[in-house]
């Protein structure tokens, strides 16, 4: 028979397990305060209490998957953004706290209560559902060539109530012929020679599809660059997520091609340059 632990006990033997293989020792932490919508005070609140036997067997189980390299995230099929869990699959990137930074922007500097909006490479929907969460009164529309993705953020757009147009398709093909007044991106912008450099986990276990771009990473934006006027209304913006390292080379694509727009690169809360916005 199994032996029962508490739940400190059994989060101090989680935390082992994932130092010993090399993972990050906080994702037992974030497997119990997410499987039962705990903060942490509330997981000290029950540090006394003893886990039921079928708990503890799952908790292994999922301790064994991240153990192993596997994003925490992935093995309980969630993620929060902007407040908010969606649902996650290998079809979908995690959505990232820089991607938050890049809604809150968004929101900040966007007035109008009747706006058209446009998410490109939506993945899991959590830029677009959060925005239309946000701000009920927008029409958010968002594309991506992964009908796998999107079938994922459909499902999250009915869950959270947050009516959003999904459409699947390359960039701008699904919505041919119609105007926005914001158009935002979180594209894939990772030059394959990084690989070296990046966490396996995220090699291993994310969309490669949803990761690397063609000419060192910069392919979408210089094909947003070619195309935002034909598709943003007069007056309109466009933001995107960018590599830490792209800033400059960013902002002269949308400078060289569109010379007659606003480019603005922005840091992110580490310091990094990581989102672009073009104001027309």
């Amino acid at each position: 028979m199994a032996k029962e632990l508490t739940y400190l006990q059994a989060l101090r033997r989680g935390q082992a397990q994932l130092t010993v293989a090399g993972q990050d020792a906080s994702a037992a932490q974030y497997l119990l305060t997410a499987t039962h919508g705990w903060t942490f005070t509330q997981l000290v609140q029950n540090y006394r209490a003893v886990m039921p036997v079928a708990e503890s067997q799952v908790f292994q189980q999922q301790l064994d998957r991240v153990a192993a390299g596997e994003p925490a995230q992935y093995v309980l099929g969630r993620a929060s953004f902007y407040g908010r869990n969606f649902l996650v699959t290998g079809a979908t990137l995690i959505p990232r706290q820089e991607t938050e930074e890049l809604v809150a922007w968004i929101l900040d500097v966007t007035s109008g209560s009747s706006l058209r909006v446009l998410d490109v490479g939506t993945g899991s929907g959590a830029i677009a559902i959060s925005l239309k969460a946000e701000r009920p009164a927008w029409a958010v529309v968002a594309s991506d060539i992964s009908a796998a993705a999107v079938a994922v953020a459909q499902t999250n757009a009915t869950t959270l109530a947050a009516p959003v147009n999904f459409v699947t398709g390359d960039l701008f093909a699904p919505v041919a012929g119609q105007q926005f007044d914001v158009i935002v991106s979180n594209p894939p912008y990772i030059d394959r020679t990084e690989v070296g450099v990046m966490d396996d986990s995220v090699k291993r276990y994310e969309p490669e599809g949803a990761l690397f771009a063609a000419n060192h990473g910069l392919v979408f934006y210089q094909r947003f660059a070619a195309e935002l006027a034909t598709y943003l209304l007069p007056g309109g913006q466009f933001f995107a997520e960018i590599g830490y390292h792209q800033g400059a080379a960013v902002k002269a694509i949308f400078e060289t091609a569109l010379p007659a727009t606003t480019v603005t690169v922005r840091t992110d809360i580490n310091g990094h340059d990581r989102m672009v916005r073009v104001q027309f």
